[in-house]
């Protein structure tokens, strides 16, 4: 058990690397390696999930070094949450990819695996350093998925995304030389104690590299004014990589909050918090900017990204408020926000297919076969993503409303949610009425051929996390407001990990 954190990251690259050199043995070995280790990786998510679950946090110490010398990785509820998110997302990915589209990717399996890889890393490493060695892992493997076999406005979009996130890697970079130079130190939890007794002629100078690193993380989660990359990327993107990008803005949502409830959060003194307002109203502007760009966008897939936005705009406020309520809701909202929109790309994909030159166009009325199975699986996709009564979006809405604490902030917040939900619940209303409910069906020969099953099996499986996650709400709950609170205190954290030394080493002979 106590490899479990290591074993995340090692189980999909080194499946990475063995699907590389099998390459040339045909897909049918690759795909076999690809879910071999995904199936691996999934009782790795759950062990760490129910070992997470205990209460301590799990350090491991590679190299047995020290965690404010060395690399350490460590799991405690909200990145072993964020594991088993990735690792439940990526099933359906595959699933779909693997209907076709990855004979035309190459490579495919290794850097989705390498993706898997980076992502998981980012949840567990305990170091800003190594934080920025997984982001440029799973951006890599993003360019190779994006780029693969693409031309035209994919690659356009798709070379937009690549010099966006060098670029913002390129700061990522000077705001870690910065706090480097400032603390002496990047281990998280050592950075947490050095702020909270820093000299006060030091605090502007942490307050504007910590601002620096802010802004990267706000880049890569899609937050005002640093989202513009965001809709066209995923509406150019295969939608086996687009659904499994959903979870990329939520890497960014999740250091966020990681980093910034750790060195700013109660025992930081002066610095205590001193981003949360901020993150608020940008938050609350994205959220409100999103549903307007729902609202008048022009294909399915950009309404799908639009809403991509929003979910990690509301995700923002919720982590921005810092109360255990809040941060529960969002807890429980994340993985919801992430399967839901992950289905809505798949499903958009099946749709444009069946449109013939109208595609996905939602100012052109056309034909459309398999109207009502599809019909059907875009209702519930609707109801999951706008948070409609009883399934799991409406749950994490209204824990989010409730907890929201009574002050100036109630009111509005209470109305711009409401509101933006109702936008959401129109602009799905009138995609859905123009594609499905006005268009003839097609009939006789000329009807395309239907789904592949794979394609409707991994929608399926993305809807009934949905349903899954209403159904257990309560054992899902209990666990976010566990971590919810684990991740608010972080004395705790900290005295956790520097607790930790490394192994007895033999003695010398």
């Amino acid at each position: 058990m106590s490899h479990l954190p290591v074993l995340a990251v090692l189980v999909p690259l080194v499946t990475g690397a063995l699907v590389l050199l099998a390459g040339r043995r045909g897909l049918a070995l690759q795909r076999l390696l690809s879910w071999l280790g995904l199936a691996a990786l999934l009782l790795v998510a759950g062990l760490l999930v129910v070992a997470a679950d205990q209460g301590p946090v799990l350090v491991y110490l590679l190299g047995d070094w020290p965690a404010r010398l060395g690399i350490a990785l460590m799991a405690d509820r909200l990145g072993a949450l964020m594991v088993m998110t990735t690792a439940l997302l990526a099933v359906p990915c595959l699933l779909y990819a693997g209907s076709g589209w990855d004979r035309r990717a190459l490579h495919f399996h290794a850097l989705f695996q390498l993706q898997l890889a980076g992502l998981n890393g980012a949840f567990l490493t305990g170091d800003l350093f190594n934080l920025f060695v997984f982001f440029e892992v799973l951006l890599i493997a993003s360019y190779g998925l994006l780029l693969s076999g693409g031309r035209g406005p994919r690659m356009r979009a798709g070379l937009h995304y690549v010099v966006f996130n060098i670029t913002a890697s390129t700061l990522f970079l000077i705001a870690l030389g910065l706090l480097y130079g400032l603390l002496g130190t990047l281990n998280m939890a050592e950075m947490a104690l050095r702020v909270a007794s820093a000299e006060p002629g030091d605090l502007p100078l942490i307050r504007a590299a910590s601002g620096i690193l802010l802004v990267v993380f706000c880049a890569k989660a899609a937050l005002l004014p640093l989202y513009l990359w965001l809709p066209e990327t995923y509406a150019r993107a295969p939608a086996a990589v687009a659904a499994m990008f959903t979870i990329m803005t939520k890497v960014g949502i999740y250091a966020v909050l990681r980093v910034y409830a750790l060195l700013f959060g109660e025992i930081a003194g002066p610095l205590a918090g001193w981003a949360w307002d901020w993150l608020l109203w940008t938050g609350a502007a994205s959220l409100a900017l999103a549903t307007l760009g729902a609202l008048a966008a022009a294909s399915l897939r950009a309404l799908a990204a639009y809403l991509v936005v929003a979910s990690a705009a509301t995700l923002f406020i919720a982590f921005a408020l810092a109360q255990p309520g809040t941060v529960a809701a969002g807890l429980y909202y994340l993985p919801h926000s992430t399967f839901a929109t992950a289905a809505l790309f798949l499903l958009i994909d099946l749709v444009r297919r069946r449109r013939g030159t109208a595609q996905d166009r939602l100012q052109r009325l056309a034909p459309l076969s398999q109207r009502a199975l599809l019909g059907a699986l875009f209702i519930v996709a609707a109801v999951l993503v706008s948070g409609l009564p009883p399934l799991s979006g409406f749950i994490g809405k209204f824990l989010l409303m409730a907890a929201v604490p009574e002050g100036a902030a109630t009111g509005w917040l209470w109305g711009l949610l409401l509101v933006t939900g109702l936008m959401v619940i129109v602009a799905l209303a009138r995609a859905g009425s123009q594609v499905f409910w006005r268009a003839e069906p097609v009939a006789g020969p000329a009807s395309a051929a239907p789904p592949h099953r794979l394609q409707l099996t991994a929608i399926g499986v993305l809807l009934a996390y949905g349903v899954a996650m209403t159904v257990f709400a309560d054992p899902m709950l209990r666990y976010a407001r566990a971590a919810a609170e684990q991740v608010l205190d972080p004395a705790a954290y900290i005295d956790q990990v520097r607790a930790t030394a490394p192994g007895l080493r033999a003695p010398s002979p």
